[in-house]
This record gives C-alpha cells, structure tokens and sequence, in this order.
C-alpha cells in the first residue's frame, strides 16, 4: 500500500491561541480551554464525569484514553471556578432528569448488568451533558449523552475567522 505523506501540524501563537479562545463562549468555550490546558484530546474532555475531575488535588482522570489507558492530567488552577460553574448546572440538569425518572447515562462495559442504577448516580453524569435527550440504540432507554463533538468543532471554525487566524486549526490543534 502506498504510505501517506507526513504534514507538518500547524501550530498556533500565544497571541492567536488567546485571539480564538476570547471568540468563543459558554460551556464550548470552556470544553476549548480545558483541552488547550490538559492537553486532552476531543472525545477525553466530552466524556469526563463529575467522579473524575478532583478538585482537591487539582487533577483530571482521563479514563479510557487512546489505547484504551487511564491517565492523569493537571487541572489548571485557571479554570477550577469556571469548571465548578459547569459542574453546578450540569447538576441542575440531573436533578430535572431524576425528578422526571430517566433512565440516567450510559455507563462502561457491563457495569449497568452488576449494578443496574449506577447510571442514575451523580458521579457517573456527564460534565458537559447534552441540552436534548436521545433514544439509546442498544437499550432502546431515553438518556442523556454528553454533548455532541461537532458542536465544539464548530464554534472553534467560528471563532477562527473572527479571530483572523489563517492557519488550518482543528481542535487536535490545541493540544
């Protein structure tokens, strides 16, 4: 097979790093942060859970990370408030999910067989959940997922032309 020619990855400024995160908002502006302030790749920061942000030790557990590790990650002190910001209404959200009895989210492997309402647990919910519910293909249950990664995708495209960058950036590109 014909081997694919290795591209150079841009790299971004301080100066256009700092431009495209200040055109950004709300909890995609924050997503863009935690991954520029982790080094955390797209899927880690979209999959974190309330459990595995600790805030004590101002560190991030990412679970399940590129080939299939766990790993550890600093949290910055920077953004600690903004993140308990976002932990307050991703709590909002799953207290309207428990009031209205749903079915929670969805929790790894076969966990959900050994201990059927760990899905329902504050701990196992998303950090950044989605604003509508979806229909889960493989139960067929109405849950909440986490946010979908385009979302984020397209704010940071946004954010690039307002900020003026020229260069190709992707969200890999702030790690």
């Amino acid at each position: 097979r014909p081997s694919s020619t290795r591209r150079i990855p841009s790299v971004l400024t301080k100066d256009e790093v700092s431009g495209i995160l200040a055109c950004m908002e709300g909890e995609t502006a924050l997503l863009a942060r935690l991954l520029y302030g982790t080094g955390m790749r797209l899927m880690e920061g979209l999959r974190l859970r309330i459990k595995d942000v600790d805030f004590d030790r101002h560190v991030i557990i990412v679970r399940e990370a590129k080939g299939n590790k766990d790993r550890v990650v600093m949290l910055p002190r920077s953004l600690a408030p903004a993140l308990r910001l976002q932990m307050l209404a991703a709590r909002a959200m799953w207290e309207a999910d428990r009031q209205a009895q749903r079915g929670g989210v969805e929790t790894p492997h076969a966990l959900e067989q050994k201990y059927p309402k760990v899905g329902r647990t504050w701990g196992w919910f998303w950090m950044f959940p989605s604003p509508t519910l979806s229909i889960d293909p493989r139960s067929g249950a109405e849950r909440r997922h986490h946010l979908y990664e385009e979302r984020l995708q397209r704010g940071l495209k946004r954010a690039v032309t307002q900020a003026g960058v020229c260069k190709p950036v992707s969200v890999h590109t702030l790690r």
